[in-house]
């Protein structure tokens, strides 16, 4: 690479107390002249320009500006060539230092930032040579540090990096690269950096007074002292360690505090022979490292050392000093062949006999490996391997060899003399077949080859490996399985045929099986052996029937469901050990009498078929779960709870019952039922008088029914009742006899006409009461209210008026939401909401975190737009919040940068993803994202949908009243296209279908150590809007794996609000038996034919791009409007003056522009009657400004979950399981905050100048110094959905006392963002930089606006709570759209058409 610049500068610039500096470097030719530019020279003189700055070594902006960070002649050569580029150049110090002062401080190692101009062709060699370093390191992900070859290039990888994840234009590629962001998921360090706690658990070392032996004949010396592996190392003399060394092995031993001697510890060995050591340690932090350390080692029953994950290239020379080392983990390193610690010398453990070197990228088999003779275990998985040699026939005592994951497709013949060999493991690999060599491998009973190239199963290879019993062809692309001759196979017990394309199965053959999985295929028949079958999984086939012969009666699990059969075969009722039966999704109209009366089924799952009735029960049974939702009963045996006394579990749900059996014959109940699924019947009240005799009642469901009234006798006996959702009926009061229930935790009964609050707020484990969707008047509480209660939902209740004091009373609780009052609107400011408008519902599942966020804003951009979101992290809540916070700022940024649906969409995805951080390194979420806007190619078009998707949340359109899906599912098992390329990228997928056992989604958002296997890029369709189209519904997985398309369709057709209808889709789905999260949003849509009558815009504003605004104007309201800012549904309004919205809205997530236009980008806009002239943003310039003055920024507010916990869930486990994840603070409790969803590309509205009525109001609020607030009971209410949401604020000022944070409060602008547009800085990466708390929010910083203030003296509370009804206080702008009534909601569409739960057209897709 021809040299840059050839001079030295040196520019100080000082940027929020942070000194930036810009070094152009020249390597050792510093004097070369400027002349020397343009030739070649040698590549030590090359010039290659450095900019450095002082940075944190997590990538944090904090101090940096993106318009500081390069200079005009660095941006115009990065403009001459899309392979030139930028790599961002750590130092190796984990903690920046301050500087040193006096003449040796630019000498004092710094942990500093470098970005290295260079191209595509620099070599790591070139740029070690131009920096004068040893070598460069590469770290993905934040994980493992992997020391660069000479040979390859920084940037290059960089920019493949970036291709890989779904980027595609070269240009943002090249951007995408310059980005400090981009180092939480790709870094490069200039030296190793140091892991203190890396180093503690390999080696410890130091020079301690010493003395052996228990008696005082020894003396106390000053001993050179090491603990490496499962040895205690002393040296023989003081400072050196050559010569004799004494070892102690420490497994089995003991390591014991000296009390008569301070730091001092006695280290002793295991045996009849054992020798003691005292070490007296100089340092507190020097015992205590070493008797945490030492503590492990003793406590170990065999001699283990792990040091997996470690980066190591090779081991400690000294742990070849632990002899009786056994087995050595080295997984998750880059091991190399040479050195003193490499492979090589690996044979010098004379005892070793488990090796684990799977993920080192080898590329090669150690032959070295081959020596160690004792080995009984090796584990080389996962490391790119095409051969093994010949070699590993030395090994006669191996007994489990596991080379998963490489490129093999053939073994040496020497292999099969390992006679001892019982476990082999050859998956994800390229065998076209089964090797025969493995015929003569006479111990192997365990043979694992899935996700190979075996199109074809003979099964009389399996006949010849006769000790073969279990083995796994899952992933193999089978298309065949032939039995040529009659010779049966006799000894293969566990054969595992899943996710294949065989069309028919015969295995009569085998003989001996006793589990067979053989789950999605595209079977239409299978044929059996039932001699010794146990276990069957059938499950997502084609079959009609079953074939087993003869009777199996040892088998005791059968899973048949989501196949096509219409009875079930005889010898199912003749297996006389039947235990778990699963039915579901199939098209059985009747079951056999004698299934229900068998003496051993426990577990019968039957739902989703065409059931009419049930046969009586004649004798008692031993059923535990029944579940029959969605059939077509209308009654159910008389004697089924008398009979069935040990029935726990009975789902009925989306049936057509009118009535439930009683419980006994007499007053005396027996029934031990426990939890009860009644919703989607057409009960009455009468039913409650039968609940009476299930006292064991836990949870009961009655949701959807036809119940007028809840006897009040009747619910006091169930005292034993923790859950009661009594939602969609018709129940005016729930009866005072409620407070007998005490272990009542989860009170849902949304959807009534209850207008008296019920008695529950004095319950002692009370947590969540959901009464939206009712008509409540007033709430009469209790003195004190119970600490336990996390969630109060009184959304809904038009008529509800809470006073100061009862919010006051509330202001504990983590989550209240409320409703808002709607404003009459003026002129022609109906906005978008005559076109949709939106409701949304989130429930959490039994772990009672919310995992599920939603982003709903009904005026985006120029307010004839729309953005609907749904983000869901299993089970990380962190991700889907920080999606919902930064998501929709994202999307209109890109908007800026290209018109283009695919690009501006993938982009959005892709750049949400490295806007994670940290917290998207091991963490992860589906996301989807749906986007309504006018074509920009046809300027009188109307309205588009674009929906982009990762992960398994859905979007599905109702259109002419049926379903059409938008989105695509990415999981491993509904997506071949996926599950190729994951296999081809040598993933391991386990038995459940997860990539490494974490994730069944191949594309999330986050999840970045997953890479290549788990991308961001999403799928991306825009689908033109019509007036057939009535509304939308977004939902994450729960939601769709429980209701189907059409019952979805048919649920919101049926309900008139789009709140109550998504509230209703969450309420079935956990009715239906899901246990997880459930987020749900139902837009409806009423755009008609004549909708819209756009024009191409003025040529005064055609031609402008949309580009960053300038920095916002306070914010007016034309006089005799209401000043209110825009929200989804309505305005916002305060409760209480002690802390405004605004204050914790823009706190959390509220993020700056990241990137400027690379273009002028065109997007036109329209006018038409029904949607108000916009302006265009744009800086003030001649022939920009506007008619109207000042032009006011429009921004959406959105409810966010804005305390993250810190715990991680990378392995599948929940995520309180893990450690700590750094970056994330940590908080016990979930907290709902509003945040500003706001962008500089949202557009700016034209108004008047303030009236003298705001002015005064201004200074109402500027009358009471330093803003002093209470805080202990203060509550912030925000707009969204046509709510308030309500949160505590006690801690906020907690916020601003934080050092990380503390110096960005007082820099928030008049719009709600804390950092003016046109700056870079990312807020999520400030907001990681928080330092942890037990008890915090994570907040991005800032301060309230002067509007946003309010501060009122007690006494004029009541004054200015009633002038608040009609005005708002807190961010003017354009007056919202009229929110009418619950009662006068438009229809979401035409009519429904009959639609009965209780007949589905079968098996769902």
């Amino acid at each position: 690479m021809a040299p840059l610049w050839s001079e030295k500068k040196v520019v100080s610039k000082i940027a929020g107390g942070c000194t930036d500096t810009l070094i152009y470097e020249a390597g050792s030719n510093q004097a070369a002249g400027r002349g020397d530019r343009n030739g070649t020279g040698n590549r030590v003189g090359t010039g290659i320009r450095v900019l450095k700055r002082n940075m944190k070594r997590n990538g944090s902006r904090g101090c940096v500006t993106r318009k500081t960070r390069f200079g005009s002649r660095e941006r115009d050569w990065l403009k001459g060539d899309a392979q030139r580029g930028c790599v961002c150049l750590y130092g190796g110090t984990v903690d920046p230092q301050p500087p040193a002062s006096g003449p040796q401080a630019s000498s004092t190692l710094q942990a500093d930032l470098r970005l290295v101009l260079c191209s595509t062709t620099t070599t790591v060699e070139e740029l070690c040579a131009q920096r004068e370093v040893e070598g460069l390191y590469l770290q993905l992900h934040g994980d493992l540090l992997r020391r660069l070859d000479p040979s390859e290039r920084p940037l290059q990888m960089v920019y493949d990096y970036l291709a890989a994840i779904g980027y595609q234009d070269p240009l943002r590629v090249q951007r995408e690269a310059a980005n400090s962001d981009l180092s939480c998921m790709i870094r490069f360090y200039s030296e190793c950096p140091v892991n203190a706690d890396q180093q503690e658990r390999t080696l410890l070392t130091g020079v301690f007074s010493v003395r052996k032996g228990k008696t005082q004949l020894h003396k106390w010396a000053e001993r050179q002292v090491l603990l490496c592996g499962t040895c205690l190392i002393v040296a023989s003399v003081k400072d050196s360690l050559t010569g004799k060394m004494h070892i102690l092995p420490l497994v089995g031993g003991k390591v014991e505090e000296v009390k008569r001697r301070q730091h001092c510890l006695m280290f002793s060995s295991a045996g009849p022979q054992a020798q003691t050591y005292f070490v007296n340690f100089d340092t507190l932090a020097d015992y205590q490292r070493w008797h945490r350390q030492a503590s492990k080692v003793v406590s170990q029953t065999i001699s283990l050392v792990d040091l997996s994950c470690y980066s190591l290239e090779e081991v400690p020379e000294y742990l070849f000093y632990s002899q009786d080392l056994t087995h050595l983990n080295l997984r998750h390193n880059f091991m190399s062949l040479q050195g003193p610690g490499g492979l090589l010398n690996l044979p010098r453990f004379s005892q070793l006999k488990s090796l684990n070197l799977s993920h080192n990228r080898l590329g090669v088999f150690p032959e070295s490996v081959c020596e160690i003779l004792t080995l009984t275990e090796l584990n080389l998985s996962c490391n790119g391997m095409n051969t093994v040699p010949a070699q590993i026939g030395n090994l006669q005592s191996l007994q489990t060899l596991s080379l998963d994951g490489n490129q093999l497709s053939f073994l040496p013949e020497e292999l099969g003399g390992l006679a001892q060999l019982s476990s082999l493991g050859l998956s994800f690999n390229n065998f076209p077949h089964i090797p025969g060599v493995l015929d003569r491998l006479s111990g192997m009973d365990k043979l694992a080859m899935a996700g190979n190239r075996v199109e074809t199963l003979e099964l009389g290879i399996l006949a010849r490996m006769s000790h073969l019993k279990n083995i796994d062809l899952r992933l193999n692309g089978l298309r065949w399985v032939k039995s040529e001759a009659l010779e049966a196979v006799k000894q293969v017990t566990q054969l595992d045929l899943r996710d294949n394309h065989l069309a028919t199965l015969d295995l009569s053959s085998i003989c001996s099986l006793e589990t067979l999985h053989c789950q999605r295929n595209q079977l239409r028949a299978l044929t059996l052996s039932g001699f010794t079958l146990r276990t069957l999984h059938a499950s997502s086939n084609r079959l009609t029937t079953v074939n087993i012969y003869p009777v199996p009666n040892q088998l005791t699990q059968m899973d048949l469901s989501r196949n096509l059969l219409e009875y079930l075969p005889d010898w199912v009722c003749d297996s006389r050990k039947v235990e778990v039966l699963d039915v579901t999704h199939n098209f059985l109209s009747e079951l056999p009498a004698r299934l229900l009366s068998s003496l051993s089924l426990r577990k019968l799952l039957a739902g989703n078929n065409r059931l009419q009735r049930l046969p009586d029960l004649l004798d008692h049974i031993p059923l535990e779960v029944l579940d029959l939702q969605h059939n077509k009963l209308g009654e159910l045996p008389e004697s089924l709870f008398y009979k069935a006394l040990n029935l726990k579990y009975l789902n009925v749900s989306a049936n057509a019952l009118e009535t439930i059996p009683p419980s006994s014959h007499s007053e005396e109940s027996l029934s031990t039922l426990q939890e009860l699924y009644l919703t989607g019947n057409k009960l009455n009240e009468n039913c409650a008088a039968l609940l009476v005799g299930h006292q064991n009642l836990r949870v009961l469901h009655i949701a959807y029914n036809q119940l007028l009234s809840f006897p009040a006798s009747k619910l006091s006996k169930l005292e034993l009742l923790e859950e009661l959702n009594l939602s969609g009926n018709k129940l005016k009061t729930i009866p005072s006899t409620v407070s007998s229930c005490k272990r009542l935790h989860t009170l849902i009964a949304h959807s009534n006409h209850i207008s008296v609050f019920p008695e529950i707020l004095n319950l002692p484990e009370i947590k969540l009461v959901d009464l939206s969707c009712n008509e409540l008047t007033e709430i009469l509480l209790p003195d004190s209210l119970t600490a336990t209660l996390h969630e109060l939902d009184l959304t809904g209740n038009c008529s509800l008026l809470l006073e100061h004091k009862t919010l006051n009373l509330f202001s504990h609780i983590t989550t209240l939401k409320l409703d808002q009052k709607p404003a009459m609107a003026t002129g022609d400011s109906l906005g978008s909401s005559t076109l949709w408008d939106h409701g949304y519902s989130e429930m959490s599942g039994q772990r009672n975190k919310l995992c599920v966020s939603v982003l709903a804003v009904d005026r985006f951009g120029d307010s004839v737009e729309a953005a609907y979101g749904v983000f869901d992290g299993d089970r990380n809540e962190e991700v889907p919040r920080l999606l919902q916070c930064t998501m929709g700022d994202v999307l209109s940024e890109e908007l800026l940068h290209s018109s283009v649906d695919s690009v501006y969409m993938s982009n959005t995805f892709l750049t949400s993803h490295r806007k994670l951080g940290m917290a998207g390194q091991k963490l992860g979420a589906s996301a989807l994202l749906c986007y309504i806007h006018h074509e920009p190619s046809e300027l009188g078009s109307y309205f588009s949908l674009t929906v982009a998707n990762v992960g398994s949340c859905q979007a599905v359109l109702c259109r002419d009243g049926q379903p059409l899906p938008l989105s695509k599912v990415f999981s491993l098992e509904q997506s071949t296209e996926e599950m190729d390329r994951v296999k081809l990228s040598k993933a391991i997928i386990t038995e459940d279908n997860k990539v490494s056992g974490v994730t069944c989604c191949s594309r999330l958002l986050g999840c970045s150590y997953l890479s290549p296997w788990v991308l961001p890029k999403p799928w991306v369709r825009t689908e033109p809007l019509c007036s057939q189209d009535e509304f939308l519904i977004l939902g994450n997985r729960a939601l769709f794996e429980r209701v189907s398309y059409q019952e979805a369709v048919c649920t919101v057709q049926a309900v008139r609000d789009p709140r109550a209808a998504a509230k209703k889709l969450c309420t079935l789905a956990q009715s239906y038996g899901c246990r997880d999260n459930v987020g749900a949003v139902v837009v409806s849509l009423h755009i008609g034919e004549d909708s819209c009558t756009c024009e191409p815009p003025h040529a005064s504003t055609g031609t402008e791009p949309r580009g960053p605004p300038p920095t916002p104007l306070p914010v007016s309201a034309p006089p005799g409007e209401q000043a209110t800012p825009s929200s989804s549904s309505g305005i916002a309004s305060e409760f209480n003056s002690e802390t405004s919205a605004s204050e914790v809205g823009s706190e959390a997530g509220s993020t700056a522009s990241d990137e400027h236009p690379s273009g002028p980008t065109v997007r036109p806009e329209r006018r038409c009657s029904l949607h108000p002239a916009a302006t265009l943003c744009a800086p003030a310039g001649p022939g920009s400004a506007g008619v109207g003055g000042p032009h006011p920024v429009l921004f959406q507010r959105q409810p966010s979950c804005a305390t993250f916990s810190s715990n991680q869930s990378d392995n599948g486990l929940d995520s309180d399981d893990e450690a700590p994840l750094e970056g994330v603070i940590s908080n016990g409790s979930k907290l709902e905050v509003e945040v500003d969803i706001h962008c500089c590309a949202f557009q700016i509205r034209s108004g008047p100048a303030a009236s003298p009525k705001d002015h005064n109001l201004d200074k109402t609020r500027s009358d009471y110094p330093n803003g002093k607030m209470r805080r202990q009971n203060s509550v912030v209410v925000s707009a969204t959905n046509g709510c308030l949401l309500a949160v505590c604020g006690r801690e906020i000022s907690d916020l601003k006392k934080s050092p990380s944070t503390s110096s960005l409060f007082g820099k928030k602008l008049s719009n709600g963002s804390v950092v003016a547009p046109e700056d870079s800085h990312n807020l999520i990466e400030v907001a990681l930089e928080a330092p942890k708390k037990k008890s915090g929010y994570f907040t991005a910083p800032a301060q309230q606006d002067p509007e946003d203030q309010l501060v009122v003296p007690p006494s004029l509370e009541h004054d200015v709570r009633e002038q608040l009804r009609g005005q708002s206080p807190m961010v003017p702008g354009p007056p919202p759209p009229f929110t009418p009534p619950l009662h006068q909601r438009p229809c979401v569409g035409p009519p429904p058409p009959p639609c009965s739960h209780a007949a589905p057209a079968g098996p769902r897709p």
